[in-house]
This record gives C-alpha cells, structure tokens and sequence, in this order.
C-alpha cells in the first residue's frame, strides 16, 4: 500500500504573545487533520469552521492545577448522579458548524450519549456537549475567549458554559436561549442549574 504524504502546513502567527494564537493559513481537510493529530500527539489542537487548524498553548503550573480540579469536581458527580459522563481537555468533539474543538471539562447526558452511533465513539464524535467548562490561563486573551464562548460554543447549541477567569477572579454562566450572568471576586458556588442537577463548583477551590 503506497504511503500517503502529508502536506506541509505553514503557521500563521498572531502576537502579542499575551494573545498567541497559532494557526495555519490554508485549510485543510478533516481526513488530513486527523493525520495531523495523529503525527503530533503531544499538540493540542483543534480544527476550525473554514478548515484551519489551531494550536493551543499548554496551561502554565497554577492553572493546570486549577483545570485539574474543576475536573475532578464533575467526574465525581457524573459517577455519582450516574446521569451522564465527563470528558477532558484531550476530547475532540465536531460541532454543527463542521468545527473540532475541545473544552477543560465538558459533560455529555447519558441519554444523548446512548443515542450517538457507535462509530462516532472512536472518532472526534459528531455532539455537542451539554455543559463546558473553560478555565482562563496567563497566556489566554479574555476577550478571544469570550468571543470562542458566545460564537462557537453556545452559537452550536452549549446548553451551558462556564468561563472562569482566575486572573480576575470573576466567573461567568452562559446559558441556552441567550443569557448570561457574571459571579464576581470566585464568591460562593456555581450552579449547573437545570442542566446537570445538583451539581455545584465551590470557587473557592480554584482561588
């Protein structure tokens, strides 16, 4: 069987490097992004509407202990609610705009879960999560990431989202339907309100 050669992707940088972002400046196709996954594992990646693919960067020390436990709080009550599971930051998931994009934490409920095909579940599976979290880090723009939560996350039917800001300590929910709420200074609890019953994120543990 003839070996297939992958193309050469060229990168697109965009400084400041407070607001980096790496992206390769053709698109490129679904089949060959896998591929690209595929020769670059120790990359985080994701696949965009129009086809690019972006590199994110690695979370730096604090928040990577952060992401950690905003995780370990939503594995601990998807095992214990047994209503749905939990995803990491590794997972891939394929929107309905055609995009590949991971979250820090995501939730999917059982029952959609049930009803996704088989062969979707070895692949970067065609369904949206029902609920994301997603953690600032020093090197990630805000605004960039507001803009991600609004035009791709929610815009592609996020029940609801968390975007946690550690940097400024402030949290904000967005909801299905268009609404939105900003818990500041991490006071008290977040709640998963209609959407993962029950479950609560103390703030205090990612201060």
């Amino acid at each position: 069987m003839p070996v297939r050669r992958m193309e050469s992707w060229k990168l697109d940088v965009n400084l400041p490097f407070s607001n980096l972002e790496l992206c390769t400046t053709a698109s490129m196709s679904v089949a060959d992004f896998e591929s690209f996954c595929t020769e670059n594992p120790d990359l985080r990646l994701e696949y965009s509407a129009d086809g690019r693919v972006l590199i994110l960067p690695l979370a730096d020390f604090e928040t990577g202990y952060r992401k950690g436990e905003a995780l370990a709080e939503l594995v601990n009550y998807a095992r214990q609610s047994k209503n749905g599971q939990t995803f990491s930051a590794s997972t891939g998931f394929t929107l309905t705009d055609g995009s590949i994009r991971c979250a820090d934490a995501s939730w999917i409920s059982t029952e959609r879960i049930v009803a996704l095909p088989k062969k979707e579940h070895k692949k970067f599976a065609a369904i949206v999560p029902d609920f994301i979290i997603v953690l600032r880090s020093h090197l990630d723009s805000f605004d960039a990431l507001k803009r991600k939560m609004e035009d791709v996350w929610m815009a592609n039917g996020v029940r609801l989202a968390w975007l946690i800001d550690p940097i400024k300590q402030n949290a904000y929910v967005y909801r299905q339907g268009g609404s939105t709420a900003m818990v500041p200074d991490f006071a008290g609890k977040l709640s998963g309100e209609g959407v993962l019953l029950g479950f609560e994120l103390d703030l205090g543990l990612l201060k």
